[in-house]
């Protein structure tokens, strides 16, 4: 089962979890919805066209997301993001941010999203408070692209997007790249080639088994060790410091100084002990881990007239409850995998 980690006695004005850590990143699914079927989250053949999604009543409203998050916030929150599905299918997804940018004491807001509708909407969600945005893109090579979208993403789409974004304003992107043995690890330096000296960050995450239906197999894992090998045999690399506790990616730098790339090694080198995310689905069900089982109910006491002090009490009990080292107990050799997962198109990734 592996060693377990200590427990710690820290500040009690803020809840810490059985393991002693503390609640600081808040990632808010707000559509389960996504126009892209990509393999290792939502394969085309477990989720056809007809697939029933959830109704528009029954996922948070903007005025819902708010008030849970600064609930959040309150618990010491400090790093909002959104998510989905695809969160840009959500209409009132400005909205959404406007409401959230207003939250005194969350520190920052970002989005992650495919990028393919962000050309029109990068602009509008800028105004509306967005600070940052992490941009999906697992391939440049047209068919590969296509393939790893499960037949539904262009390209051409997603660059647009990011060019879009630019010239709104965001100066710093995050490119998410999955990669997966036999897939697309051969894109790898092709990315790093469009995106070297500028100010964005390609990040490469380990494929990883979240969920139940995307067939995931060890051998389909291609370990950070190898893409460094392989990275730095074409560009000397610099490794940095993680920037602050919680942080999940690995960082680089370029030797000759053209920027900097990053790494989420999930797999094989698991970063549990410092998790501080928590995750909040479309439909109001909080989950303490990408690995969840099963979740905690947020929405039916939230319309049913609770108080904010009844809805922090919840979610202290929640927080103070966990103990999810998943990934570790994985790397550890342990059965850990769960007959029935939460699917990551639910809960945001």
């Amino acid at each position: 089962m592996g060693r377990p980690l200590p427990l710690r006695v820290l500040d009690s004005t803020e809840p810490h979890d059985r393991l002693g850590r503390p609640l600081r990143d808040l990632r808010i699914s707000v559509i389960d919805r996504c126009n892209f079927r990509c393999p290792y989250c939502m394969p085309e053949e477990q989720y056809p066209r007809d697939h029933a999604f959830l109704a528009s009543r029954e996922r948070l409203t903007v005025a819902e997301i708010q008030r849970l998050a600064r609930i959040f916030v309150a618990l010491g929150v400090v790093k909002l993001r959104l998510t989905g599905g695809e969160p840009l299918l959500r209409k009132d997804l400005a909205e959404i941010v406007g409401a959230l940018s207003r939250i005194e004491g969350a520190q920052d807001l970002a989005l992650t999203t495919n990028g393919a509708l962000l050309a029109a909407q990068a602009a509008g969600l800028r105004a509306a408070g967005l600070k940052r945005l992490t941009v999906s893109l697992d391939a440049l090579d047209a068919a590969t692209f296509a393939r790893m979208s499960g037949g539904r993403g262009k390209v051409e789409d997603v660059l647009a997007g990011i060019d879009a974004a630019e010239r709104a304003g965001f100066a710093s992107i995050k490119l998410n790249t999955v990669v997966r043995r036999g897939d697309n690890e051969d894109c790898v330096l092709q990315l790093l080639e469009r995106f070297r000296g500028t100010p964005h960050v390609v990040r490469f995450i380990e494929y990883m088994d979240v969920g139940t239906c995307n067939g995931w197999q060890p051998a389909m894992v291609v370990p950070t060790s190898e893409l460094v090998a392989r990275i730095g045999a074409r560009w000397p690399l610099v490794a940095r410091a993680r920037s602050h506790p919680g942080e999940v990616a690995e960082r680089y730098a370029y030797a000759d100084g053209q920027g900097e790339i990053g790494f989420v090694s999930s797999v094989s080198a698991p970063f549990c002990g410092d998790c501080n995310r928590a995750r909040l689905s479309a439909d109001g069900m909080l989950y303490t881990c990408l690995f969840s089982g099963a979740g905690t109910d947020l929405r039916a006491p939230l319309r049913a007239g609770a108080t904010d002090a009844e809805l922090d009490a919840l979610v202290r009990s929640v927080w103070h409850a966990r103990e999810d080292r998943y990934s570790e107990l994985r790397a550890a050799g342990a059965e850990t995998r769960a007959a029935a997962r939460v699917e990551m198109y639910r809960m945001g990734g």
